[in-house]
């Protein structure tokens, strides 16, 4: 049967209070039981001053209004401030009553500016978190899993200017020269001499954001970004995190996020990480910790029809390989980029049966790269058998592809507003602290029950 309202109470007036408003299962509440914000007031006490000027913003409401937005992903401070002047739950969670004025937009920013630019403020309130859920026993940091995911700049792609740039060295370049040095001495070849000449590259830098960098995943996906390199664990809760330019390579900033896992949290049993991590000195460094590496399966480069690196079986005694026809590819020499290169007799191989699928080369010799660290990646390989790391490493698709895929379909993490290496870091931090405390608030949530 059709009805309808038989009058309109829209001005009706009514003795409330606010918490009656608020359902007792909102997030919110969740929130306000999980954590103690009062742990905000020490850490910005030396950013205020103790007896000048006017009465500030309680820092806590600033902290709070910003969780707000990283929270249920509103896509600005200014949409922020609107959306908590509406909703009675945002209201509560400040602790501003129904006529109370919510600050200004800009109020957040401005303290930013004058007082929490260039600090570690919300990398503090993200372990401060991440520290109550690890106090709880929800944090099981026994496997770090370890990934980088791209966050598209607000910058056009169009606007660039073309310069050159010196290529960074790598953070394990001395070692690797030494053990490359080494290498060529006990072959008899003599050593390098230091490299003077400094590598250079031109790149594309934006007008707009010159921190971010052109990133090229194939012919559609052309844009400034910049790279969340993060670290989670088995239950999802996010470990560390680095921003960096995402013409950066993961490789180069993996180092960084363990360390910060080891310093912060414990040091992991194992690591899991993609192809793209899979190199000779991740592979070192990670062993040379005592971490178990768990990495993937790397399909051969070899062109097809021709014979694969794996066909032909290396000798450790005699420090050669040996070809599917049994000949032997001998030591030639030791590269700067620190590969051992194994060749064969052309004259052997001119006459031999599989010359057509085993090399292009006019004269005959078959070439093999190895390089001085390739033990630590063939004893990862080996790993990759076991039914340990084949769990563990099944595992990356529900915990840090999940935490990519979460932050950026809930959280507002697929694009920017931001600009600067510092104002992106801040971003992260936030959104990922977050989701730690959402995470945190809903496990450790005790409904209440009914009398």
């Amino acid at each position: 049967m059709l009805s309808k309202r038989p009058e309109n109470r829209r001005n009706q007036m009514e003795v409330v209070a606010l918490d009656q408003l608020v359902p007792a299962d909102h997030l919110v509440r969740k929130i306000e039981a999980a954590i103690d914000f009062d742990f905000i007031y020490p850490l910005v006490e030396d950013m205020y001053s103790a007896d000048n000027g006017r009465p500030s913003v309680d820092p806590v409401v600033l902290i709070k209004m910003v969780l707000v937005q990283y929270l249920f992903g509103i896509r600005s401070m200014r949409q922020t401030i609107k959306e908590i002047e509406t909703n009675v739950a945002y209201r509560w969670f400040l602790g501003y009553g129904f006529s109370e004025k919510i600050p200004h937009f800009s109020t957040f920013g401005k303290n930013y500016v004058r007082r929490f630019k260039d600090t570690d403020l919300f990398e503090q309130i993200f372990y401060r978190i991440l520290r109550e859920a690890m106090e709880k026993g929800f944090v099981d940091p026994s496997v770090a899993f370890i990934d980088s995911t791209h966050v598209k700049a607000s910058a056009n792609k169009k606007k660039f200017n073309k310069k050159v740039v010196r290529v960074e060295t790598r953070s394990y370049q001395a070692q690797l020269d030494g053990e490359i040095n080494a290498d060529r001495e006990e072959h008899g070849k003599k050593p390098f001499p230091p490299q003077e000449k400094e590598e250079t590259k031109e790149i594309k830098s934006s007008t707009t954001d010159p921190d971010s960098g052109y990133y090229v995943k194939d012919e559609r996906e052309k844009n400034f970004a910049y790279s969340f390199h993060t670290a989670c664990d088995a239950n999802g809760f996010v470990l560390a995190s680095c921003v960096t330019a995402a013409n950066v390579h993961d490789s180069r900033v993996f180092t960084d996020v363990l360390d910060k896992v080891m310093e912060k949290v414990e040091k992991p049993d194992a690591v899991a990480a993609d192809a793209g991590y899979k190199t000779p000195f991740i592979a070192k460094y990670i062993t040379d910790l005592e971490i178990r590496p768990v990495l993937p399966y790397s399909r051969p480069r070899t062109p097809k029809g021709y014979l694969k690196k794996s066909d032909f079986a290396y000798d450790e005694h005699y420090d050669c390989y040996i070809c599917p026809e049994e000949q032997i590819l001998f030591y030639r020499t030791t590269t700067r980029e620190g590969y051992r290169q194994y060749s064969s007799d052309p004259k052997q191989c001119q006459g031999c049966p599989l010359l057509f699928m085993c090399t292009q080369s006019q004269n005959h010799t078959k070439l093999i790269h190895r390089h001085v660290w390739e033990d630590y990646l063939e004893e990862a390989d080996h790993l990759r058998h076991t039914a340990q790391n084949k769990k563990d490493y099944a595992r990356r698709k529900e915990t840090i592809e999940r935490v990519f895929a979460d932050a950026k379909e809930k959280h507002g993490m697929r694009w920017t507003t931001l600009r600067g290496l510092g104002k992106l870091s801040m971003q992260a931090m936030l959104t990922f602290a977050a989701m730690n405390l959402k995470k945190l608030a809903s496990w450790s949530w005790k409904p209440v029950q009914p009398v």
